[in-house]
């Protein structure tokens, strides 16, 4: 910033936000194998991070590292996965503090789908 008007990075023609952001040129599928973003808009709406390997604050991807995330193996605290290791999740198959799964779940407070349907929405 400048010290004296407070201009985010004034030197830069463009500036596309703060925070960190790493995409690997390796492309798979049409997504980055590695996409990492720690990052911010200067409007504030967070860079979710997307690629084969997806490692962010939000991310969607196939292995997810996050703290909301999206993705076939997710560790992350939400998310919605295949497989899932998080402390609130949706997945075919969790381990999660909190969580519903379809195919098999462990966890503190866990319970298959189709159960929670029948006992709490019918």
């Amino acid at each position: 910033m400048c010290p004296k008007c407070g201009v985010p990075y004034p030197a830069k023609e463009k500036w596309d936000g703060w925070g960190f952001e790493y995409k690997s040129r390796a492309m798979l599928f049409g997504l980055p194998l590695v996409h990492i973003s720690f990052k911010f808009r200067p409007n504030r709406m967070p860079v979710p991070a997307r690629g084969i390997i997806a490692i962010g604050q939000f991310a969607c991807g196939v292995f997810v590292l996050s703290q909301f995330g999206i993705g076939f193996i997710s560790v992350s605290q939400f998310t919605i996965a295949g497989f899932a290791l998080a402390q609130f999740a949706v997945a075919y198959a969790l381990i999660a503090q909190i969580g519903l799964y379809i195919h098999e779940g462990r966890g503190q407070l866990v319970i298959n789908l189709m159960e929670f349907i029948q006992r709490f929405l019918l």
